[in-house]
């Protein structure tokens, strides 16, 4: 199953995401990521919503929820031509054997540490889901606390219907 993003453009309404997200649920599809965040225009928020299926799957779902009263738009992104992101939090259990080996992935990574304390530091890292991944992946080997990631939130590459979101209403 190949992985899907779409971006939809909402009234900022109360319970909309509510609405988007059941009718996912309701037709027995798992959403693998979502973000909601607002706009320019203060009426509207954008909602990035990543899930696996097939092609004719993904474009049926987007017809459902296009149809949602709330729903200015929606946006099927590709990863060619949208620029990803999402942001992870991790804390480590810290300790003098281990610190040189986490000072180093963490410059290699071009991750921060943003809190420091004698027995753990919280680790912040920003970049494509690819890159947050294969941190994951190294950071495991040490004594992960907890981990908070916030999802994926995309953007398309120049000028978009997007852009145009201040003449919407």
């Amino acid at each position: 199953m190949e992985k899907y993003i779409l971006s939809v453009l909402v009234r900022n309404n109360a319970g909309v995401l509510a609405r988007v997200s059941s009718l996912f649920g309701r037709r027995g599809y798992n959403i693998d990521s979502l973000t909601v965040s607002a706009t320019n225009n203060p009426s509207v928020s954008r909602i990035t919503i990543v899930v696996k299926g097939d092609a004719y799957v993904f474009e049926q779902l987007a017809k459902q929820v296009y149809k949602l009263e709330e729903t200015i738009d929606v946006y099927p992104l590709s990863r060619e031509d949208t620029l990803l992101r999402e942001l992870l939090l991790v804390k480590v259990k810290m300790d003098a054997i281990i610190e040189k080996e986490v000072t180093d992935l963490v410059i290699r990574s071009g991750a921060n540490m943003i809190d420091v304390t004698g027995e753990a530091v919280v680790i912040e890292l920003t970049g494509p889901p690819r890159t947050v991944n294969a941190f994951m992946e190294q950071i495991t080997k040490y004594p992960v606390l907890e981990v908070c990631r916030t999802g994926v939130t995309a953007m398309e590459r120049g000028m978009t219907k997007h852009e145009t979101l201040k003449n919407i209403l």
